[in-house]
């Protein structure tokens, strides 16, 4: 079953690497704006022989570059939205500095955005390239809308707007091609996603000189660490919540009780309950410390900031039924499929509670974010399988002439 369809996109696969390779070539670190944009530039000039007129949207962030939007005008009702982004995470310096390019080697491809998320974009041509080719009447009466975030990186909130401002009414789906997930043989696709907070403790204690008066200081780096202590134990994996301390600085120098000392960090929740579970016992650590002066008990004082927030993607009715249209096709093409949920965040987070959404419609592989790589062999840089764009592929193709049935 599906042989004919399987066999077209094996002899697409080349073709796919070769405009994968055109975008990895190219970096696109998210504060490399040119880059970014060329790499937009690139991808509109892909999907253009299929129909695509393109959009450019700026970014609400001068640094950042221009958001892509193509779309292609269908001749019935249906819609579908996809999902990819153009930036990456690895700035130019990096990469050459690791050396860190495409590079075939064995059953893998490394390369800055093999895997997040260049060849999910990649996958997404495939993917409609076929549908086209194999159910042309279908293709030409939808009408098919792609988002590229150009700062997805930096979890850029203005790209959840560009893209709930031109959704067409009652569209079907929204389609992530962030990479999916394995278990063994098993794929796994996205089903929802944490939400995350970020936020900052600021310590101001009492500056005293550490040798004559070291007991009217009040030591803000010692509160710190206290309260670095109770941020820590507020995870609770029972709620799969977690807090993570991510940088930590403080003091002016080493014969001065520290004044002043901050840190900042993270925490994630899957449920908007769990979520601000968190928050609220953040907040609460604000207030008088347990750090005083030894000669009047003046006290440090600990403030509590959220810098960011990105709400949580939860199970909902919306995307399990999507989820059950790529299951069942799952099983038509002898694919065994499972969902997941994830504690990274993707574009999905902003869309969910505007159109049913699917995420980890791209390929395969593994390292995101890494491009170091060590002669032990015990770092690798990241990587994407091209062995697995072809069943995945066969798998997108088939439901979605499902879901537009």
């Amino acid at each position: 079953m599906h042989d004919a369809l399987r066999q077209w996109l094996e002899q697409h696969l080349p073709e796919t690497l070769a405009h994968l390779k055109s975008m990895v070539d190219l970096n696109s670190w998210t504060l490399n704006a040119a880059g970014v944009d060329r790499v937009g530039e690139i991808t509109a000039d892909l999907f253009a022989p299929l129909g695509f007129t393109a959009e450019t949207v700026a970014s609400t962030h001068p640094s950042y570059g221009r958001h892509l939007v193509l779309t292609r005008r269908g001749t019935g009702p249906a819609s579908v939205s996809m999902v990819s982004h153009l930036d990456t995470v690895f700035s130019p310096e990096e990469e050459q500095r690791n050396h860190f390019g495409w590079l075939p080697e064995g059953d893998r491809i490394y390369g800055p955005g093999t895997h997040d998320i260049k060849g999910g974009t990649a996958l997404l041509w495939l993917t409609l390239k076929a549908l086209a080719a194999h159910d042309p009447e279908r293709f030409a009466a939808t009408t098919w809308q792609l988002f590229f975030n150009s700062s997805e990186e930096v979890l850029s909130a203005d790209f959840g707007e560009v893209v709930r401002s031109r959704l067409e009414p009652g569209a079907r789906a929204a389609l992530v091609f962030e990479a999916e997930g394995r278990r063994d043989d098993v794929r796994k696709l996205v089903v929802a996603r944490k939400g995350r907070g970020t936020w900052r403790v600021t310590v101001h204690g009492r500056g005293s000189h550490a040798g004559v008066t070291h007991a009217r200081g009040a030591n803000a780096i010692a509160q710190l660490a206290h309260t670095l202590q109770q941020v820590h134990g507020l995870t609770d994996y029972s709620r799969d919540l977690t807090f993570n301390l991510g940088t930590v600085r403080g003091g002016s120098g080493l014969n001065r009780v520290a004044e002043d000392a901050s840190a900042e960090g993270e925490f994630r929740a899957f449920t908007p309950e769990a979520w601000n579970h968190g928050r609220d016992r953040l907040f609460a650590l604000a207030g008088p410390g347990v750090i005083r002066s030894g000669t009047d008990g003046f006290a440090c004082e600990v403030e509590v900031e959220l810098l960011s927030k990105s709400d949580p993607w939860p199970r909902n009715a919306g995307t399990d039924a999507l989820y059950e249209i790529w299951a069942a096709s799952a099983r038509e093409t002898g694919m065994p499929l499972e969902a997941e949920a994830r504690g990274g965040l993707s574009d999905g987070n902003l869309l969910w509670n505007a159109v049913p959404t699917l995420d980890g419609l791209g390929p395969s592989g593994d390292n995101d974010h890494c491009s170091e790589r060590s002669a032990d062999g015990t770092k690798r840089p990241e990587y994407v399988l091209p062995g697995s764009f072809v069943p995945k592929a066969l798998l997108n193709v088939v439901a979605l002439q499902r879901l537009l049935s």
